[in-house]
C-alpha cells in the first residue's frame, strides 16, 4: 500500500537557525544609539560622552536659542509647503496612472515618478544647484521659492506611494455605480473617490512632511544665505562644537518622528479598510 505523501510545512523565516539572535542584534544596533541620544540629552555636563546628572538645562538652552527659534520655525514652514504641494501632485500622478486604461510608456512614467527613490541624492541636488543657479542668473529670483520647489519635488515619491497603493486598494464598484447614475467625472471624484482616498492622502502628506522636515542633503545645496534649517543648523553645530543641546534638539525631532508615526497608524488602522 503506497503511503500518503507527507506536505512539507510552509516555509517559516522564524524557524531558521540563528533568526532570533540576529533579529536581536539588529535591534541593538539600531536602538542602541537612539536611546544613548536620548539619555545623554538629560546630561548636566557640556560633553556628550561624560554623563554627569540628570538636567533639562539643555533642552531650556536650545529653546531659548533664538537660531534654534528661527531654523525650527523656517522647517515647519518648509515642511508644510512641501508636504501640501507635493501631495496634491502626488495625488494627480496617482489618479492618472491608477484609473486610466494600462498603455504604453506607463512604466517609463512610474519610473520617472520615482525617479528621486532611485538616484542617490547628491546627484539631484547637485543637478537642483546647477539648474536653480541657471535661473537666478536669468531671473534675478531669489528667497525660498527654490527649496520650497527642490523640497516638493523629492517628495512627491514618497507622497505618491501610499496614495496609489490606497487607489489601487479600492472597489471600484461605487465609482462606476456612479458613472451608470450619469454622475460627472468631477462629480464623482468628489462624492465617490476623494472621501475614500483621504486616509492614502493623509498618510502620503505625512510622510513628505517628515521627509522634508529631516532632509539636509538635497536643502545643504540649495539653501542661500540666511535660509538655515534645523538639520543643517544641527550639522554647521557638529562641525564647531558638539554640546547635549544638539542630543536635545535630536530629541525634539524624534519625538515629532514618533507622533507622526502614531497618527499614521491610527490612521491605517481605522481607516485602512
Amino acid at each position: 500500500m503506497i503511503s500518503p505523501i507527507r506536505k512539507r510545512p510552509p516555509f517559516s523565516l522564524k524557524s531558521q537557525p540563528g533568526f532570533g539572535t540576529i533579529a536581536g542584534l539588529c535591534f541593538v544596533m539600531l536602538y542602541a544609539p537612539i536611546i544613548t541620544l536620548v539619555v545623554y540629552s538629560f546630561n548636566a555636563g557640556k560633553y556628550i560622552s561624560m554623563w554627569e546628572g540628570f538636567s533639562l538645562q539643555w533642552y531650556v538652552a536650545a529653546w531659548g536659542n533664538e537660531a534654534v527659534q528661527d531654523a525650527t520655525i523656517r522647517s515647519l514652514y518648509l515642511a508644510a509647503q512641501a508636504s501640501v504641494y507635493s501631495t496634491i501632485l502626488a495625488t494627480m500622478a496617482a489618479l492618472g496612472t491608477t484609473r486610466t486604461p494600462p498603455f504604453r510608456g506607463l512604466t517609463a512614467i512610474y519610473a520617472m515618478i520615482n525617479q528621486p527613490l532611485m538616484v542617490p541624492e547628491i546627484v539631484t541636488a547637485v543637478a537642483l544647484l546647477i539648474l536653480f543657479a541657471m535661473i537666478k542668473s536669468l531671473t534675478g529670483i531669489q528667497g525660498m521659492v527654490y527649496l520650497v520647489i527642490a523640497h516638493t519635488a523629492f517628495c512627491i515619491p514618497f507622497a505618491y506611494l501610499p496614495i496609489r497603493a490606497r487607489l489601487e486598494g479600492m472597489d471600484l464598484i461605487l465609482e462606476t455605480a456612479a458613472a451608470d447614475l450619469y454622475a460627472t467625472p468631477w462629480k464623482t471624484f468628489w462624492r465617490i473617490t476623494l472621501p475614500l482616498l483621504w486616509p492614502g492622502i493623509i498618510a502620503g502628506a505625512m510622510l513628505a512632511f517628515v521627509i522634508s522636515l529631516d532632509d539636509v542633503v538635497i536643502t545643504e545645496f540649495v539653501k542661500s544665505s540666511g535660509q538655515e534649517t534645523l538639520p543643517t543648523y544641527m550639522l554647521g553645530q557638529l562641525r564647531r562644537v558638539i554640546t547635549p543641546e544638539i542630543n536635545a534638539i535630536s530629541t525634539l525631532l524624534l519625538g515629532l518622528s514618533m507622533l507622526v508615526v502614531c497618527v499614521l497608524f491610527f490612521i491605517e488602522r481605522k481607516f485602512g479598510k
